[in-house]
């Protein structure tokens, strides 16, 4: 498995210094002896390293989240047991329609007002 790959650089400025932190964590010199050879200026590191992971979490927390699916048989079962973020359990049974589903999922999904 690969590792994740930091989103797009939104700009020229935020590319460029992707590469020098990419470049002073390769190096394995420390922030002020990295800085001084590559006349950068320490705050700025400090300020823009941050910025970039804040920007790399928020990314990250837009990614869909995928949940354990546990598929149960018996006479009784439902055809279909769908656990909501919300915490709804859905106990769907064998011949359902699709679309009415689809419809309350929405509805269930969707914050209140």
């Amino acid at each position: 498995m690969s590792a994740p790959r930091a989103p797009q650089s939104r700009s020229p400025l935020e590319a460029a210094w992707r590469d020098r932190i990419t470049r002073w964590r390769a190096s394995g010199r420390n922030v002020r002896d990295f800085c001084r050879r590559e006349g950068l200026s320490e705050p700025s590191f400090y300020s823009w390293r941050r910025t970039l992971a804040e920007r790399d979490a928020d990314a990250a927390s837009d990614a869909p989240v995928f949940v354990p699916v546990h598929v149960r048989a018996g006479p009784t079962s439902p055809a279909l047991e769908v656990v909501l973020r919300s915490g709804h359990v859905l106990r769907v049974p064998h011949g359902f329609d699709p679309e009415q589903l689809r419809r309350v999922v929405a509805a269930l999904e969707t914050p209140p007002c």
